[in-house]
């Protein structure tokens, strides 16, 4: 056992050597005393593997979440997609994806720095969260890009979701009090909204909604309510 290790309770001790079957009072004073020590460092051994497994967890969790919001990253989001299609095409349970880009969002980093960009994205990923099942899965896809994956959600039930998430987000608006003549920036979300399809790969999934998504984005273009 390492010198600063701190001593172990004698009733987790004795817990140990109960588990074995041993009774030091049976055994003679150099056996008891290496018994003694063993059971010292397989005790040391297992607070070093529980310290282990809590770091491991911590270090999946920065590995999985994006660097900026509290959600999946792209890799994570594209392994949770695969794993709800296998789901999907087991149980034979319907499955849709929500691709999001935000509109305006250009502007915002042009206009007030990518600070205020910064403090969208978090806005944004706290509407996703906040209006969203624990069972969806909700993910930053790069940039300005999201992905919503509603398990058991019918196309219709999530073009209703959608809709949602689009109002709450054209909602938002970056301002600046202190300077009025600094024009406001009304931040907007296109959304393409797809059904998985028996037998289409995470991958064309994805891409199916974003092409969606696109052909949202034109359309509220075309009605003044995105610039870029």
């Amino acid at each position: 056992m390492a010198k600063d290790s701190p001593p172990f309770d004698s009733a987790e001790r004795r817990a140990l050597l109960d588990a074995l079957g041993l009774d030091l009072k049976q055994l003679d004073r150099r056996t008891r005393a290496a018994i003694e020590a063993l059971s010292e460092e397989v005790l040391a051994l297992r607070d070093e593997s529980a310290a282990l497994k809590a770091a491991l967890a911590d270090a999946e969790l920065l590995a999985d979440n994006d660097a900026l919001v509290p959600i999946f990253n792209r890799r994570a989001f594209e392994r949770e997609v695969r794993r709800e299609i296998a789901l999907s095409g087991r149980f034979q349970t319907p499955l849709s994806l929500i691709f999001i880009d935000l509109d305006n969002f250009k502007l915002v980093n042009d206009t007030y720095g990518h600070a205020a960009g910064d403090g969208v994205l978090l806005k944004v990923a706290g509407i996703l969260q906040d209006r969203t099942r624990e069972t969806d899965i909700v993910g930053r896809l790069g940039g300005d890009e999201f992905g919503v994956v509603l398990a058991h959600a019918t196309y219709d039930d999530t073009l209703r979701k959608a809709a949602q998430l689009a109002q709450a987000i054209d909602a938002l608006e970056v301002r600046d009090e202190a300077s009025p003549a600094t024009p406001v920036v009304r931040i907007g979300a296109s959304c393409g909204v797809v059904e998985w399809r028996t037998g289409q790969s995470a991958a064309a999934l994805i891409a199916r909604a974003d092409q969606a998504m696109f052909v949202e984005k034109s359309q509220r273009k075309a009605a003044g309510r995105a610039a870029r």
